[in-house]
């Protein structure tokens, strides 16, 4: 098996937001880590949902990637007999060769590619090769049947692809969400992300392991390595880029159809609000000042998903333009002051589990909420803040990531635009028919404060 950071011909990689995950993540000190996983609970996810901007892909939106698994010789978002006949025509001498024609990535493009890509079509490829959200090519051997996992992203993408069965292991942080994982939680631990259990990680076995990006990956993976696990990282917390990242995850766990359906799920309540937003006009889009959980007055500039996320449900994000000046790409702190300046329609706190809040999943009592809420709004110098004054000072949790987080915002936003928008409606379907648990969010969960109006 061959396991590289990927550079090989035209293979594009861009930052989901412009700048490299692995630069974000280089430098990262060990008393932020846990900061960053309680960042990334959620999913949908990511969708989840805010994070760190750091992703490598070439489309600029959901719906438009190349899929980054070897045997897309033409460089499209699946791979069919289009492929095939592409490949026959590189050998042929009549198309260019792209770096992905080497379906069996043995340095050449041959018949065995062709042979290699008919596999992978018909799901009995004996091994696939990609490229992680790590940038990394790694080979994976087929089928995937048991996985450890080093994020409970992983685990949320993975329910939604009905291949929870598949996993053996997970990290300590995934085994606190009893509610939320009520089955998954009960697997046996194989550590924390910065101090995994190596031994635990051979005993289950496992194909693969999934880590979240490059955060700590290089050690596992040196650990690992000549056992014959590969370690797979991907990032589930940006919308913009899950499509291709739940995309390839399908391939791998045998779960292209299950995977289709989730992705037509959430691109189409995407798709549904941005159809209304994209032509508001600027004067009519509320400001809006976003605070990450982990720290006041941190917030995110138009390299984070917040900003996506922000722009997506009709909003205008007052830091847009504010310089990186932290340790975290694309999330600048600003003073009280600049706030107080910039004067915002909405102000947006995002809220976690502990020891940085008491939302989300595991609770049901939005009183942390509520005072969390009250000290924003009496922040000195903040009751001349439009927000403020109109009381449009709000406590989202972590777990409301990418296209519901989306969905939330945009009620919000643009309260008449969306009269008949019910991100909770929303919310439950995704529980209910995606994540497959018994969860009424009529009666469990802090996940917006105030809670929307009915």
């Amino acid at each position: 098996m061959r396991s590289k950071v990927a550079g090989r011909g035209n293979v594009l990689w861009k930052d989901c937001e412009g700048k490299g995950r692995a630069k974000m993540l280089r430098g990262r000190h060990r008393g932020h880590r846990w900061a960053l996983r309680a960042l990334l609970s959620v999913f949908i996810f990511a969708f989840l949902f805010a994070a760190i901007p750091v992703s490598a892909h070439q489309a600029e939106s959901a719906h438009q990637f190349t899929l980054q698994i070897y045997g897309n010789a033409n460089e499209d978002d699946t791979i069919d007999m289009r492929d095939v006949t592409y490949i026959k025509l590189v050998i042929f001498g009549k198309k260019p060769e792209t770096a992905l024609c080497d379906a069996n990535y043995d340095g050449r493009v041959s018949m065995l590619d062709v042979v290699q890509t008919k596999l992978i079509i018909v799901g009995k490829e004996g091994e696939l090769t990609i490229v992680d959200s790590a940038n990394r090519t790694v080979t994976v051997k087929m089928p995937v049947k048991r996985i450890v996992s080093f994020a409970n992203y992983n685990c949320e993408v993975l329910r939604s692809l009905n291949a929870k069965d598949k996993i053996v292991g997970v990290d300590e942080f995934t085994k606190y969400y009893k509610r939320f994982f009520p089955e998954i939680s009960e697997l046996p631990s194989v550590g924390t992300i910065e101090n995994p259990d190596i031994e635990a990680i051979l005993s289950l076995e496992p194909d693969i392991v999934l880590t979240f990006g490059t955060y700590e990956m290089p050690y596992i993976e040196e650990k690992l390595e000549g056992t014959g696990i590969e370690v797979v990282s991907f990032y589930f917390y940006d919308p913009k880029f899950l499509t291709e990242e739940i995309t390839k995850l399908g391939y791998i766990v045998d779960r292209r159809e299950e995977a289709k359906e989730f992705i037509n799920f959430y691109e189409g309540v995407i798709d549904s609000i941005k159809s209304r937003t994209e032509g508001i006009p600027d004067d009519e889009k509320p400001k809006v000042y976003y605070e990450c959980f982990w720290q006041d007055y941190m917030t995110g500039n138009k390299y984070a998903t917040d900003h996506w996320i922000i722009e997506t449900a009709g909003g205008i994000n007052i830091a847009a333009d504010v310089a990186d000046n932290s340790m975290y790409i694309g999330y600048p702190t600003v003073s009280p002051e600049w706030i107080i300046e910039q004067n915002p329609d909405i102000i947006i706190k995002r809220s976690s589990s502990p020891p940085y809040g008491y939302t989300g999943y595991e609770f049901d009592d939005d009183s942390w909420a509520k005072s969390l809420r009250e000290e924003i709004m009496n922040r000195p110098g903040f009751e001349a803040i439009n927000a403020v004054k109109e009381g449009k000072v709000y406590i989202e949790d972590t777990s409301l990531c990418g296209f519901l987080s989306v969905a939330y915002r945009a009620k919000v936003f643009h309260p008449d635009l969306f009269e008949d928008l019910d991100p909770q409606e929303i919310h439950q379907e995704y529980l209910n028919r995606f994540q497959r648990i018994d969860y009424d969010l009529n009666k469990h969960g802090v996940f917006w404060y105030p809670p929307l109006e009915d």
